[in-house]
């Protein structure tokens, strides 16, 4: 007896990567810009002309116009990867909205994105900073397998813009918020829809997540929170590395990954396409090195783009498209690391 695709009754359906879609905002930030502003701001320290484009390895950052909410990107990127799929809104069974940003405490972001697009489906949150994405492919994984839904719509917005520092007292306070520089916003979309398990159809191979929470503290947006609800601020409001300046704890955690997923780092290296979180070229390169990807399957989208937080990966997978250098029935690999922190891999046949 066979099922619904075409297997055993028992077999297990595959979430299919159906669509990948980007928004970013037309407006673009060099990082003279950004050295522009902090002088602008009447910081008592301004950094020398090109120190921040030395020390990130970015050209520059997108950067949406005032008012517009991360709940806007995630439905403009929604909009096209329901497009490229040929499906509508009444079509998706099940609505994520998966990123580190959000447009209020209460309620979920994804009720907001649900009504831009005209959903009626069930909606919630997934929220893992930059591995929030990540987190709701394993979400909407596990719903499809069990058969709970068909077709579940990822949306991502990332307004990272908002937690640059403009006003600066020192250089230990600029490289202190020195992530915050390369902060992109980015709106971002996966559609995920089930399909069959064969040995060779598409769809998501294998998933690994891993945790090191004692780290919590390394990497902060603090303001907003139970902990500081009110505060203005600029230590709590704005994007603030913790840990030893001269090495980030995403690095430090590649010995803990190595333990962690060793197996899967073997098949992420096999794969087609290699898309991994990225912050700034140092960090980018230490990446590779580390871990030992080969280069010409892994893109540097950070010098151009900066740091798409949670948007970053399916950014990725986009340009690869575009370039020609991912076809059906390649295997993609995507590797987050994310403050927390946390650390995540996929494996993916297009």
């Amino acid at each position: 007896m066979t099922g619904r695709y075409g297997g055993a009754v028992l077999e297990a359906p595959r979430a299919r990567l159906t669509a990948t879609a980007v928004h970013l905002p037309p407006r673009y930030r060099t990082m003279e810009d950004i050295r522009a502003g902090i002088a602008a701001a009447g910081s008592p320290y301004v950094p020398p002309p090109g120190l921040l484009e030395d020390v990130t390895g970015v050209r520059g950052v997108h950067a949406c116009e005032e008012g517009v909410c991360a709940s806007d990107l995630a439905a403009a990127a929604a909009r096209k990867a329901l497009d490229d799929a040929g499906l509508t809104i009444d079509q998706v069974d099940l609505l994520l909205f998966a990123a580190t940003c959000l447009d209020m405490i209460e309620p979920s972001t994804s009720h907001i994105v649900a009504a831009k697009l005209g959903a009626t489906c069930p909606v919630f949150d997934v929220k893992n900073a930059c591995n929030s994405v990540l987190n709701a492919i394993e979400v909407a994984n596990a719903f499809i397998a069990t058969r709970r839904y068909r077709t579940v719509l990822i949306a991502c917005g990332e307004v990272g813009s908002l937690v640059t520092r403009w006003h600066v007292p020192d250089h230990e306070a600029l490289m202190r918020a020195m992530p915050g520089y390369t902060v992109s916003d980015a709106g971002a979309a996966l559609l995920l829809t089930a399909g069959p398990s064969g040995d060779s159809d598409p769809g998501v191979l294998t998933l690994r997540f891993a945790a090191d929470s004692t780290a919590w503290n390394a990497c902060t947006v603090s303001g907003g929170g139970s902990m500081h609800p009110r505060s203005i601020d600029d230590e709590h409001v704005t994007l603030r590395l913790n840990g030893d300046l001269l090495r980030t704890t995403a690095v430090e955690g590649l010995t803990f990954l190595h333990q962690a997923a060793e197996r899967e780092l073997e098949a992420l290296r096999a794969s087609a396409f290699i898309a991994f979180h990225q912050i700034g070229m140092p960090q980018y390169q230490e990446m590779v090195d580390k871990l030992s990807l080969p280069a010409d399957r892994c893109m540097p989208a950070v010098a151009d783009h900066g740091n798409c937080a949670a948007a970053s990966l399916p950014l990725q997978l986009v340009k690869a498209r575009e370039a020609d250098r991912v076809e059906p029935g390649d295997t993609v690999a995507m590797l987050g690391l994310a403050s927390g922190m946390s650390f995540g891999l996929a494996l993916i046949r297009l």
